[in-house]
């Protein structure tokens, strides 16, 4: 999955920064503004287009090949946990709940057997005809025996369960992969789960700007339905790049309440990511030229192409994460034009 991601950046940024574009006494003939750069931290929000999403599913399997019998819901139907919601038929599972009720019947039968020996071990100790190493024996037998009863009686209770089809835990009907009278292979796929209140955002962030997200981050989520904002916070960033090189960030939410969102339901979440601190430009003083970015500086040997590397923008400012010092003038009017002056003297023809 890969969204479009964009950057929005709010912040307020004082008059001070406004009232810094001045005009920079130039050479003859240079009347172009100049930006005196300086030190500027503003609140950093990252936009992007998310989808709610499952965190986990519930597979019900067959535990044993069988006829699917008494399907009591359908997709969509809210299930409490325990609820009986189909049961296996047909001989495997006949031949099974035989094998193990005849093994319990065996088990409780040892059981009975060794609790009587037991007693007379312990009537024979009394009246002086045996010995407490015997009566130790009889109560180690006994012991066992209730071992194996108990293990018994949990693999009937297994095979019952494989059997009788129940909820494990509340939830919500996906999905059913057979019909009522289908013949399921054992290990096979029955019915689908989405348990209750298991739901979050996922979305997809791309450039340096994702690396400023964090867990326990606050943010707000915006159903494209115009359904009511949804306050959320960050779970978890996942570490791997996507395929388009984006990053996938997992969020939940953050009230106590239920937040109301379907599966499947799109929209865009805006994530408060803290604070970013850089040296402000006006974005139109900013140049693309062969894949980087660069500005202009005045020099006192003139102006000079600098390359740099941008970091959030807010309205007509971009910060600049490295590549310029404070204090330095910028280049705003015709910065583009005063980047390629010369240019064609520089042009060197192919051979």
């Amino acid at each position: 999955m890969s969204h479009a991601c964009r950057l929005a950046v709010t912040g307020y940024l004082g008059a001070s920064l406004l009232a810094a574009l001045t005009v920079v006494p130039r050479p003859a003939g240079a009347a172009d503004a100049l930006w005196v750069a300086k030190p500027q931290t503003i609140s950093l929000q990252i936009t992007a287009y998310a989808d709610v999403e499952p965190r986990s599913v519930l597979r019900l399997r067959a535990g044993v090949a069988g006829m699917l019998q008494d399907v009591s819901v359908q997709p969509g139907d809210d299930v409490a946990a325990g609820q009986v919601l189909g049961r296996l038929a047909g001989p495997p599972v006949d031949a099974l709940l035989g094998a193990r009720k005849a093994a319990l019947t065996a088990a409780e039968a040892s059981l009975k057997g060794a609790q009587q020996e037991l007693a007379i071990e312990r009537q024979k100790l009394a009246a002086r005809l045996s010995t407490r190493g015997a009566v130790d024996k009889a109560e180690a037998a006994v012991s066992n025996a209730q071992a194996n009863r108990d293990s018994a009686r949990a693999e009937l209770g297994a095979a019952e369960d494989m059997v009788i089809l129940h909820a494990p835990q509340a939830s919500r009907v996906l999905t059913l992969n057979a019909a009522a009278g289908e013949h399921i292979a054992s290990g096979e796929t029955m019915m689908t789960l989405l348990p209750a209140d298991n739901l979050w955002l996922r979305a997809t962030c791309y450039g340096s700007e994702a690396n400023h997200i964090r867990a326990d981050m606050p943010g707000q989520f915006v159903p494209a339905s115009d359904g009511a904002t949804i306050p959320v916070k960050v779970r978890a960033v996942v570490g791997a790049l996507d395929r388009d090189g984006g990053r996938t960030v997992n969020l939940i939410a953050a009230g106590t309440d239920a937040p109301g969102w379907l599966d499947g339901e799109a929209g865009t979440v805006t994530i408060d990511a803290g604070t970013v601190t850089g040296v402000a430009v006006p974005t139109r003083a900013l140049i693309l030229d062969q894949a980087k970015w660069w500005v202009v500086v005045h020099t006192a040997k003139g102006d000079i192409p600098l390359p740099v590397t941008p970091g959030p923008s807010r309205g007509a400012l971009t910060l600049i994460e490295s590549g310029l010092a404070p204090g330095t003038a910028v280049v705003v009017a015709n910065a583009y034009l005063e980047f390629h002056r010369g240019i064609s003297e520089r042009y060197q023809p192919p051979d």
